[in-house]
């Protein structure tokens, strides 16, 4: 095996864009884990590109999906793919192009979806090879009602925590007795959902009484726990400044909890396409469901984590400081927003993308004070980038794609 993909230049070929796409998805979608943690203080920039890091590429390598579909999200017609060389081309075109794209967006700080990098490649892969009818346009509706529903889905469930958190403690007249009494309600809430979502999300099980049985045990152990905690907590001068370090260990672990799921979910979009592709080639067949061996998903794994290391600063800083100023409670409630949000659609199978729900969290949590509260410049950056994303990457993969064809033929 070594040997075939070693003297093998097209197996080689897809290894390194493979590797590059995680690095891609290292480097722009670790924000939706680490950025709010970062921007509140709970933790450094340091220690959020080693956690996240670890955490992503644990996720990855335990949790990541074993059998991976390559046609992401039933996007294009299995029926148009035709041959082998259809099927890698296909697999690298897409790949390359929403690598590509990562690259420019982390170069700038955008926050973008690596999902919607990958759909807006497998489009223009599509029309390119089979025309407009090769394209489930249908499923791309949905996508596009993504761009405009996780934002604000986001946003109202972030902009409504944080207005009760304020109501019940930091608006109180004696904000810490307040969080002694009402902080373990939030918490457990915030374990409840992480719970669930570590049983349906990261271990992928499909029965939905198991998982509330999972986030039952984790929330009132978390409430629990937090009430002792606090019955002995003597607090600072400051009562505000207590409150947030209440909520900054819980805002550490909720952090924790995103990158290891999203280091299990996301590893798909690098290494579905590359186990596809060493399918096809190794065994000379083509399916839309292929088994992914363990070391590939550890490449994905590294990939992820390289990238976290190198450029995943750069996203942090846009979405941690640039849109609106971040505290502990503030940065709970986004992270409690964006779990919440994310779990309640893919239960319902609604098209949501992680990277726009955070960042509609964020927004959100910041109008919960006032619209000044916004980098207005900073957030109409992020938006265009959004629209952007499916276009561009889906006008690079077309491109790719023909070349592809162009020089190795088929």
């Amino acid at each position: 095996m070594v040997n075939l993909i070693l003297t093998h230049p097209l197996l080689i070929l897809t290894f390194a864009v493979g590797m590059f796409m995680a690095w891609g998805i290292g480097a722009n979608d670790t924000a939706n884990s680490m950025s709010t943690a970062v921007g509140a203080g709970a933790i450094t920039p340091r220690q959020a590109v080693v956690i996240a890091a670890v955490l992503e590429f644990v996720g990855a390598y335990y949790f990541g999906k074993h059998v991976t579909e390559t046609i992401r999200k039933g996007i294009i017609d299995p029926n148009q793919i035709g041959d082998l060389n259809a099927l890698i081309y296909g697999s690298l075109a897409p790949l390359l192009s929403a690598a590509i794209w990562l690259l420019a967006a982390s170069y700038w700080g955008l926050p973008v979806s690596t999902t919607h990098s990958i759909v807006g490649g497998l489009v223009g892969y599509g029309i390119a090879h089979a025309g407009l009818g090769a394209v489930r346009w249908g499923k791309m509706g949905l996508v596009v009602l993504s761009w405009v529903l996780s934002p604000f889905v986001g946003g109202l469930v972030g902009f409504t925590l944080f207005w009760m958190i304020r109501k019940t403690i930091l608006g109180s007249d004696d904000p810490l007795a307040s969080a002694r009494r009402f902080a373990p309600l939030w918490i457990g809430l915030a374990f409840f959902i992480v719970g669930m979502m570590f049983y349906l999300k990261t271990m992928h099980g499909k029965v939905i009484a198991h998982a509330i049985l999972m986030g039952g045990v984790a929330g009132v152990a978390a409430s629990l726990i937090s009430a002792l905690v606090l019955r002995n907590y003597g607090g600072e001068a400051n009562p505000y400044k207590s409150v947030e370090r209440i909520f900054r260990n819980v805002q550490v672990v909720t952090s924790c909890y995103v990158a290891l799921s999203h280091g299990a979910n996301d590893v798909a979009n690098a290494i579905g396409p590359v186990a596809a592709v060493y399918s096809a080639i190794v065994s000379g067949t083509a399916g839309l469901n292929v088994p992914v061996p363990k070391w590939i998903l550890a490449l994905g794994g590294i990939g992820i984590a390289l990238g976290v290391a190198t450029w995943g600063y750069r996203v942090m800083q846009t979405v941690g400081h640039k849109i609106t100023h971040l505290t502990n409670t503030r940065g709970f409630s986004i992270d409690f927003a964006t779990a919440t949000t994310v779990l309640v659609a893919s239960r319902m199978g609604m098209p949501i993308s992680t990277t726009h729900t955070v960042v509609g969290a964020v927004v959100g949590v910041g109008l919960a004070r006032e619209i000044k509260a916004i980098n207005t410049h900073v957030l109409k950056d992020i938006v265009i980038s959004w629209f952007v994303t499916v276009p561009a990457a889906a006008v690079m993969s077309a491109f790719i794609f023909k070349i592809l064809q162009m020089t190795l033929g088929g």
